[in-house]
């Protein structure tokens, strides 16, 4: 997808795969002005997926983006997308007890939240692990807003190939295997 990013509203309803410098790689969706889905594909948290998670989502300067969101683990996430770029900087500052048991989290957190909260009062919080990492996005697709198949299942190997090789989505951004 060959797409110049300038507002807020060319940003909105953009599915991203992207690969930090130190080879986690994920999947986000700017659902809406306040949503946002994703599937960790690499990484401590790798198999882990979210939907409709709140976010706060700005546009800095023409094609320049930040989001931020709390997660019910206590993990706090910033990402600046320069997708113009075809890069982001994020940082994750991720709890102590997410650092020292990830395993609770690589889950559909939607259905687990429960969990996350247990653990999140459970186990020590403090000192945060903080992954500061820019990274390079290695797929852009115009999936629109709200679009509920964008992040519909499981992350699996191969996933983001699939993704990026046609082979997911139809061409109207719907998945292709159900």
């Amino acid at each position: 997808m060959t797409k110049t990013f300038k507002t807020l509203d060319d940003f909105l309803g953009t599915h991203f795969i992207y690969t930090y410098d130190n080879g986690w790689e994920y999947e986000w969706y700017a659902k809406n002005d306040h949503t946002v889905d994703y599937r960790i594909h690499g990484g401590m948290v790798a198999g882990r997926w979210v939907k409709d998670q709140e976010a706060d989502i700005v546009m800095l300067t023409e094609g320049v983006y930040k989001i931020t969101w709390t997660e019910p683990t206590g993990t706090d996430v910033a990402l600046d997308f320069m997708p113009n770029e075809n890069k982001l900087h994020g940082t994750i500052f991720f709890p102590k007890w997410v650092e020292e048991h990830p395993e609770i989290t690589v889950t559909f957190q939607n259905e687990h939240i429960d969990v996350m909260e247990e653990a999140r009062e459970k186990y020590e919080t403090y000192p945060k692990l903080v992954v500061p990492e820019f990274a390079s996005i290695t797929y852009v697709g115009d999936a629109g807003l709200n679009n509920e198949d964008v992040i519909s299942q499981a992350p699996y190997n191969g996933m983001p190939d699939d993704i990026r090789e046609g082979r997911y989505f139809d061409e109207n951004y719907q998945r292709k295997n159900r």
